[in-house]
């Protein structure tokens, strides 16, 4: 077979892509306490013994390594450095109250610890599945006990997060310090100043590091934003009713996953997005068409209003009356009169704007440090994720970097700049330029990738410029309802790339766990003709998320359509339409037909349920 060389320049992640590794914090206002403490974590002596003594800290430094931020990148960081092999004096530093935190009243503990942007969205779809709010109000309760059933339910979720991260802080022996850490105006950044809740400031010397203070929502110009009934992507967490409306301005992951748990707690949703066709937006954050069509289709068939081709104009929201509806003026996108027919005007009780997230790095004093940022406020760091700083002490992980905003690559970039600082990795900008990564990427021109390279070496390299030049780099999952996730190349992807390709479908409903229990969704295989190489898994339904480590696991295999075929999958489970889409590679006209009866079936049972007796 002739080596298949492309050149890759593909941006596979948005700034929509942010349920995220940002630590941006998780925050309900109810239940914030009016002041607390710094606790500082220390490993109880039973820890001491069995790990054994830790290694001290430089001689001319209180700690080897602080870290700033302590959503789940930075807390994977500090714990990977105070563990073997590191041994390392750490410290974590981080400012709940600055961005928000989700507090328990009762005890005056930072649930947040540890916890992703997009925990509460991901414990509110769960709960949402759990509790049926139009049975609750059919039992007569009153609306803030519908509401304190679900965000009680949110909290439980947190708290277990945050107990166990505060577990393996104390294990690993890292100190928790709690305050607002920046670089001091001399410019040294062996020196951090940290101003604690009380005003009270003090100094700490550090040998390295590590910025990982996530992201925060983009806010666009116009928008009344006040954390009551008007709110951003991070500040939707301090809502503190249940809304029986909602409008979303918005088209990407953020936008559709708060739509469908909105609705699916009964709300009245509509969704205002800028393009006119939706599924074309959510093709630009990289989903492919039919798995787009199929979430676009999936919030039609849920009662969710969609305004195409619309934005917000200006904004009506009464003062003291919060039963009293928002009124928004719509526009045509870029300004201008609406076509005949479509709505002027929005009424709710709620908005939302989930328009895209930027590094939350404004108030760190990067300019006396030396630390360069873009245009977009992401720092600038080289292959070893290394800033500008110098000294070259200073390294950035996670949301600060900038796209593609995922927990999952922002907490391995924590790890892998924890990696170059204490061993022997490069120790300036101008010493990693142009190293060769070992899987097809070269840091001096990011975009060549080899798809005949090792693909099962893809995921090395974390710095910005390889992750977004490479789309064997990471899977990508949307935490919507269905879920949707993708993995390597669409057919559209691959035949620019001059790869003659093709793809195979299975429906849910084709397989008998699908067929009962979960029938709206598809999985696509994107193969290389006539070979049958698998370049590519695109899925859209229930567990979609878990069931895409597998496609990658095949394509990162350089498995083929046969290699499926001849593999054996247990019974009743959703793993079966591996082999039913690889069973459509080589019977097209057999499958057309088994999806056209199995899609004909599943629409007359989604009638048969919206048909009233």
């Amino acid at each position: 077979m002739p080596p298949l060389m492309a050149t890759i320049a593909l941006a596979v992640a948005s700034a929509s892509l942010s349920p995220s590794a940002g630590d941006a914090r998780f925050v309900a206002s109810a239940f914030v306490l009016p002041s607390s403490s710094s606790r500082p974590f220390r490993r109880p002596p039973v820890f001491a013994s069995a790990r054994g003594p830790l290694a001290a800290a430089s001689s001319d430094f209180d700690y080897d390594l602080a870290v700033i931020g302590a959503g789940p990148v930075g807390v994977r960081a500090a714990i990977v450095a105070a563990s073997s092999p590191y041994d390392k004096r750490v410290c974590l530093i981080d400012a709940p109250r600055e961005s928000g935190a989700l507090m328990n009243e009762a005890t005056g503990e930072d649930l947040s610890i540890g916890g992703p942007t997009g925990l509460f969205s991901k414990a509110l779809r769960d709960t949402s599945k759990k509790i049926k709010v139009g049975t609750l109000r059919g039992m007569g309760l009153r609306e803030d006990s519908v509401w304190n059933e679900i965000i009680n339910s949110c909290v439980d979720l947190a708290s277990s997060n945050a107990r166990d991260v505060r577990r393996q802080l104390e294990y690993a022996g890292v100190e928790y310090i709690e305050g607002l850490a920046s670089f001091d105006d001399s410019g040294d950044t062996n020196s951090l100043l940290v101003k604690k809740s009380d005003e009270s400031a003090s100094t700490i010397s550090v040998d390295k590091v590590l910025i990982a203070t996530g992201s925060k929502p983009f806010r666009p110009g116009g928008i009344p934003f006040d954390g009551k009934r008007v709110f951003d992507s991070d500040s939707i967490n301090q809502l503190s009713y249940l809304p029986k409306s909602i409008a979303i301005t918005g088209s990407g992951i953020i936008a559709i996953e708060f739509a469908k748990i909105f609705r699916n707690l009964g709300a009245e949703v509509t969704l205002i997005i800028r393009d006119n066709v939706p599924r074309n937006a959510l093709m630009k954050i990289g989903l492919d068409k039919d798995i787009a069509a199929t979430l676009v289709a999936d919030l039609v068939r849920s009662g969710i209003k969609i305004e195409r081709g619309a934005q917000a104009k200006s904004f009506d929201v009464p003062d003291d009356n919060l039963k009293a509806p928002i009124r928004i003026t719509l526009e045509a996108r870029g300004g201008g009169g609406r076509p005949t027919g479509c709505a002027m005007e929005v009424k709710c009780n709620a908005y939302l704007a989930a328009v895209g997230r930027k590094p939350n790095t404004s108030n760190l004093n990067l300019a006396s440090a030396g630390i360069e940022v873009d245009e977009y406020g992401d720092l600038t760091v080289n292959s070893a994720l290394q800033t500008t700083a110098k000294k070259g002490n200073v390294y950035g992980a996670g949301d600060v970097l900038g796209r593609p905003f995922l927990a999952s690559t922002g907490v391995l970039q924590g790890v892998t700049s924890v990696k170059s600082m204490f061993t022997s990795a490069p120790t300036s900008m101008s010493d990693a330029e142009g190293a060769d990564t070992g899987d097809g990427i070269v840091d001096d021109d990011p975009a060549n990738v080899c798809i005949d390279s090792d693909l099962s070496r893809t995921g090395e390299s974390f710095d910005p410029k390889s992750l977004a030049a490479n789309p064997f780099a990471f899977p990508i999952g949307v935490w919507s309802s269905p879920e949707a996730a993708y993995y390597g190349l669409s057919k559209q992807q691959a035949e620019e790339l001059g790869i003659n390709a093709g793809e195979a479908i299975a429906l849910y409903a084709e397989c008998l766990r699908g067929l009962v229990f979960s029938p709206n969704g598809l999985l696509k295989l994107v193969f290389e003709k006539p070979e049958g190489r698998i370049l590519g898994v695109h899925i859209c339904g229930d567990d979609a998320c878990e069931l895409i480590h597998y496609g990658m696991e095949l394509v990162k295999a350089k498995r083929t359509i046969a290699d499926l075929n001849n593999s054996l999958f247990s019974a009743v489970t959703f793993h079966e339409m591996y082999h039913i889409a690889a069973r459509a590679a080589v019977d097209e006209v057999g499958a057309r037909k088994r999806r056209a009866a199995a899609g004909a079936a599943l629409a007359a049972q989604n009638r048969a349920k919206n048909t009233p007796n």
